[in-house]
């Protein structure tokens, strides 16, 4: 069960601004149907909930020169799992991080300027850290679909 109620009118507040957070509340309101102030009210009601996390920008990584976008699979042993996620949440070239189920353990996203950027990284961030068992890389060639949160 979720945490936070939202009804329809929400949902397409939501969908409304998942394709252009920079909308003002007056244009908001008037494709909802709502008065300006009913949007702002609901809006900020869904941010105090949890709903609406943040408004951010999406970047395109390749027009500001960054070349290499990688996956990977890093085996950790479980003692040192968590030491591990702290440190490497704390990198800039990490883009997102996740405890996964299987072997692999953690999950992880990389945007790096060249390949000797992701060696350097590899070589002096990733192994060396303590209970790294194995690491599989897997860059990436072509991005068909690229989201970010929760379409409704």
């Amino acid at each position: 069960m979720p945490d936070a109620h939202i009804d329809e009118t929400d949902r397409k507040i939501i969908a409304a601004l998942l394709a252009n957070a920079r909308i003002s509340y007056t244009d908001l309101a008037k494709e909802i149907g709502l008065s300006r102030v009913a949007v702002q009210t609901r809006i900020n009601a869904m941010i105090e909930e949890g709903v609406i996390e943040r408004f951010t920008a999406v970047v395109n990584p390749v027009k500001l020169g960054i070349g290499v976008s990688a996956f990977f699979n890093v085996e950790v042993e479980p003692k040192f799992l968590q030491e591990i996620a702290d440190r490497l949440a704390e990198e800039p070239s990490v883009t997102s991080l996740y405890h996964m189920t299987g072997p692999s353990k953690l999950h992880m996203h990389g945007l790096f300027v060249d390949n000797p950027a992701m060696e350097t990284f590899l070589k002096e961030k990733l192994y060396p850290l303590p209970g790294i068992m194995s690491v599989d890389c897997q860059v990436l060639i072509t991005r068909y679909k690229s989201r970010m949160g929760w379409r409704l």
